[in-house]
């Protein structure tokens, strides 16, 4: 499969879960769901979904949540993309660990430098 069209895929997925999510939430007071990134396979069956969970308190609830659902997710993305994307992937949801990991990094470097 051409690099361009999953990377095209990834993109378009990648935004309307980004704003269905946010609509969501708008009713949830204090909770943000980003859509960070989007890895779409070659043959366009699946894709994962890293979503950073704003407060981390929530996060693990939230994504149990959002896994219980994700086919009623999988129909709403159908329905919004349909006439550009033949075959909806299978949307596989994770936690993205990118910011915990910049954090753990930070931690790392601050007590590098009091030493």
């Amino acid at each position: 499969m051409d690099q361009r069209r999953t990377n095209k895929i990834s993109r378009l997925i990648q935004k309307e879960l980004g704003q269905m999510f946010q609509e969501e939430t708008q009713t949830m007071r204090g909770v943000m769901i980003s859509v960070t990134e989007v890895r779409v396979t070659p043959d366009l069956s699946s894709a994962r979904v890293y979503l950073s969970i704003f407060p981390d308190e929530q996060s693990d609830h939230l994504l149990n949540q959002i896994k219980n659902n994700s086919s009623s997710i999988r129909g709403e993305l159908g329905n919004r993309i349909r006439s550009q994307v033949r075959h909806i992937p299978e949307l596989i949801f994770e936690k993205d660990m990118s910011e915990e990991y910049a954090r753990r990094i930070d931690q790392l470097l601050d007590g590098i430098r009091e030493e």
